[in-house]
């Protein structure tokens, strides 16, 4: 099969198994680049660990810390006539690099929201870890089911207390044009924290601990972002914005509750970059490409990996990480600063379609969308004909 790429909007239908391998191969080698962490934990639970930060998280972890590492995702096998989900050939790959490698991995294929899900994990955890010391939570969902009820919750991206018009993007007919978005109603707001706050996270916590295997002083962290004034409309101060509010609620817990075996619960907010996530969120590719331009022009541009192996090297394994007042890890303050905001805020003000090539970097938010599913590598022949079948 000649796999080429299948956009529609913010949606890539499809993904390639050597495009996806290339992806995190450069990942792997730009983190041994920068050499091992000493420090590290030894046996890693990543849950939503196939994509995106989770699966940098996955990365630096086995390739930098040298640490046994157990994922959790829920992807799409491919079959002779379809691609598989790109996570799932990033799970293969990762797969084969540590075999080669001679590290432990495991992955576990399901809905990390379900009691099954969790007590498969234990039980691979029981066989063949023993105890956890470290638990990333990356999970990106637009929907949960909850597993004592059966009952299904949709979250939704829209603004809190009023309606709010700005200026977005199309990425499907490549158009900036004003965007007006009605204000949530309480039900908004309760179904996107009960799908993307912090209620499973500890969930995952109260199976972990009642069967034993979480490690004395083990480290856990729920990524989030926050932005600033252009985003928080539709981000900070929005329904997901509740949702990430409740982030630091459950965190908050998870540490009193935990405390005779010194967890130690953060949040992380990480800076804005291309996912399938954001790419779905009214304002973000705009901004995003926005902002893209103006760190790129200023030399502190990050992608997912740099932003990862920062964390790790220099924040979240320390004996007192550096936290702000809300008590999280910040790794976005680059982006967040007053000097980065007020040129992405010039622009923002004068961007229209005649202007938006020139102020805003969507060549690079597009490469780096395209690569998400394996696309745009200069290393991988796309008229190749492949096999789209790759098993774990």
């Amino acid at each position: 099969m000649v796999i080429k790429p299948k956009v529609r909007g913010f949606i890539c239908t499809n993904a390639h198994p050597k495009g996806c391998a290339e992806s995190v191969n450069q990942q792997i080698k730009y983190t041994q680049s920068l050499g091992s962490i000493n420090n590290a934990p030894k046996n890693v639970l990543v849950i939503g660990c196939s994509t995106g930060y989770g699966l940098a998280s996955r990365i630096v972890a086995a390739f930098a810390g040298g640490a046994k590492t157990l994922g959790v995702c829920f992807e799409k096998p491919p079959t002779e006539r379809k691609t598989a989900t790109a996570g799932w050939y990033n799970t293969a790959a990762f797969h084969e690099a540590a075999k080669e490698a001679g590290m432990y991995y495991k992955t576990i294929n399901g809905d990390a929201f379900s009691h099954e899900n969790k007590a498969e994990v234990i039980e691979a955890i029981k066989a063949d870890l023993g105890q956890v010391d470290m638990v990333i939570y990356s999970l990106a969902s637009p929907r949960r089911t909850d597993p004592d009820t059966g009952e299904a919750y949709v979250s939704s991206l829209k603004p809190v207390g009023q309606q709010y018009t700005t200026k977005t993007f199309d990425t499907n007919k490549e158009l900036v044009h004003e965007v007006t978005l009605e204000p949530a109603e309480q039900k908004d707001i309760d179904n996107t924290i009960k799908v993307m706050g912090g209620e499973d996270w500890q969930l995952w916590f109260k199976a972990l601990s009642e069967a034993s295997v979480l490690a004395d002083n083990c480290i856990t962290s729920a990524y989030t972002y926050i932005g600033k004034e252009l985003t928080w409309p539709i981000y900070g101060h929005a329904t997901i914005g509740k949702a990430k509010e409740d982030l630091d609620r459950a965190a908050a817990e998870l540490n009193t509750d935990y405390a005779d075996i010194g967890l130690k619960a953060y949040v992380t907010s990480l800076k804005a970059v291309v996912t399938q996530a954001s790419s779905a969120i009214p304002v973000m590719p705009l901004y995003i490409s926005l902002m893209y331009q103006v760190m790129k022009d200023e030399g502190v541009h990050e992608g997912v990996i740099e932003q990862i192996n920062h964390l790790f090297r220099t924040n979240i394994l320390e004996q007192s990480p550096e936290l702000d007042e809300a008590n999280r890890i910040r790794l976005d303050t680059v982006e967040t600063n007053d000097h980065i905001q007020a040129l992405i805020k010039g622009a923002w003000e004068q961007v229209n379609d005649d202007n938006f090539a020139e102020l805003g970097d969507y060549k690079g938010y597009s490469a780096d969308f395209l690569k998400l599913f394996g696309f745009g590598f200069e290393a991988v022949d796309y008229d190749e004909d492949v096999d789209p079948v790759v098993e774990w």
